[in-house]
């Protein structure tokens, strides 16, 4: 179990409320990463688990508790978390949502670098078969109201049906992720970009340089729909990329010429962390998204035949 050395504070606005928030990311002696929101009485622990998610339309995964606690954005947070192999940690917040600092990993990384203990092995989840998750299979699932509600965003933001994600077996090669995004303008276009990670300084090093300063991305109008919503209110040129109205240019510099891509690593990094545990396997996502990211491991760990858990000592479970 590896967690944090000392109190790590981080405060930034949220994106969408565009309030201020304060994080304290705490050591802990408990497996697991959970959150707290101090700024409400008596506000339970939330397990920062995939059967613990209650929202991920809006670009985001937000977990909650049966009390209504609840926090937003946790993905690029828990993203650097596994990168780092921290797994037990107790993260106090007073808000809604982990503030959104450069809008990627790149600082959460650096704040959190030099205060992780020493750093043991993480509890393996490996793929034994594999699953798919189709956009049109979670659709077909969801309750009336919500695959309307979906339905209507993903017009609004132009995404289609026929998205997907595959996890399967990658035979003890850490996570793999390969990743495809395909949008029908001159701005993004399809984009292709692959990621493995194994533990080593070297892959370590591979997210830290390559990966992790990128953002996710949107047009004016996109970012004024959500903001008619009550959220994407902290969004800056900082912090996000903006295409301008025809969706043919960046309006603001990018760090990596296919940024877009690479964001979708950093998201899935995050959410699948959110199995409680380094997940060996491959996961290939085409037009990926935080609910296909959650539907596939709720559909990975519906059947125990489907994985295999290794502890972190070696022994199986």
């Amino acid at each position: 179990m590896t967690t944090v050395t000392k109190n790590v504070k981080i405060s930034d606005v949220g994106l969408h409320s565009g309030l201020p928030v304060n994080m304290v990311i705490k050591p802990s002696k408990k497996p697991g990463i959970f959150f707290k929101r101090v700024d409400i009485k008596d506000s339970e622990l939330i397990p920062a688990t995939f059967d613990n998610v209650k929202e991920t339309m809006f670009r985001s995964t937000q977990i909650g508790n049966p009390k209504g606690a609840h926090v937003r954005t946790i993905e690029h947070l828990m993203a650097v978390l596994f990168i780092l192999g921290i797994d037990s940690a107790i993260i106090e917040i007073d808000g809604p949502e982990v503030p959104i600092l450069g809008g990627g990993a790149f600082e959460f990384y650096n704040l959190l670098e030099r205060f992780v203990s020493d750093r043991t092995k993480m509890k393996k989840i490996v793929v034994k078969k594999t699953i798919e998750a189709r956009r049109a299979d979670l659709l077909r699932e969801m309750p009336f109201w919500k695959r309307i509600r979906m339905m209507i965003l993903n017009y609004t933001l132009g995404r289609h049906g026929d998205g997907y994600e595959r996890l399967s077996p990658a035979y003890d090669k850490g996570l793999q992720i390969d990743c495809i995004i395909d949008y029908n303008n001159k701005a993004v276009g399809t984009q292709y970009y692959s990621f493995e990670f194994d533990g080593s300084k070297a892959s370590v090093k591979d997210f830290v340089d390559n990966i992790a300063k990128s953002r996710t991305f949107g047009t004016y109008a996109e970012w004024d729909m959500l903001k008619r919503h009550g959220m994407a209110l902290g969004s800056t040129m900082h912090n996000l990329i903006v295409l301008n109205e025809r969706q043919d240019a960046v309006i603001n510099k990018l760090y990596y010429p296919d940024e877009f891509v690479r964001h979708k690593i950093i998201d899935a990094l995050g959410d699948m962390f959110t199995s409680g545990g380094f997940i060996h396997g491959r996961l290939e996502s085409y037009k990926g998204s935080h609910e296909l990211n959650n539907y596939v491991l709720r559909k990975l760990f519906s059947d125990s035949s489907n994985y295999e858990i290794i502890e972190a000592k070696g022994e199986k479970k």
